[in-house]
């Protein structure tokens, strides 16, 4: 008690000063927060117009080029299902390829789902159950 009037006596502090400047900067940090961190960021978020909260995407690329966004939502931990039936033989099989990597990387799951479709999963989201295709006679 003594101590804390010493300290008051030689440093007084003002309690409502200190409420107001904090109160800025804490407002400050939120609006500083809503802004993208760059150009690219924000061109990003555009382009794909996918909701934060989706859990799994579906995808018919029409050129090996697209793999990489279906990578990005990989990323952000969303599953992807990726019909090929669009592509050339050659660059579904290279998008099959370039998508194998991304999900060892990721510690996810990739599965042969039909004719041309594949579903791709991050470590985040369970795969129960298999798909028997036609010609999958073990």
């Amino acid at each position: 008690m003594a101590l804390e009037k010493l300290k008051n006596f030689i440093a007084p502090v003002e309690d409502d000063d200190d409420d107001e400047d904090g109160a800025d900067e804490e407002l400050e940090y939120r609006q500083s927060e809503a802004k993208p961190l760059s150009s690219y960021e924000k061109k990003r978020t555009e382009v794909t117009g996918v909701p934060t909260n989706a859990a799994m995407v579906l995808f018919e690329p029409r050129s090996f080029e697209e793999a990489e966004e279906i990578a990005r939502h990989l990323k952000d931990r969303r599953a992807c299902v990726v019909n090929l039936h669009r592509l050339q033989r050659d660059y579904a099989q290279r998008t099959i390829d370039f998508l194998t990597g991304v999900v060892f990387a990721l510690d996810g799951t990739i599965q042969k789902i039909g004719h041309n479709v594949i579903l791709c999963a991050p470590r985040n989201v369970a795969v129960d159950g298999e798909i028997k295709l036609d010609g999958d006679d073990d």
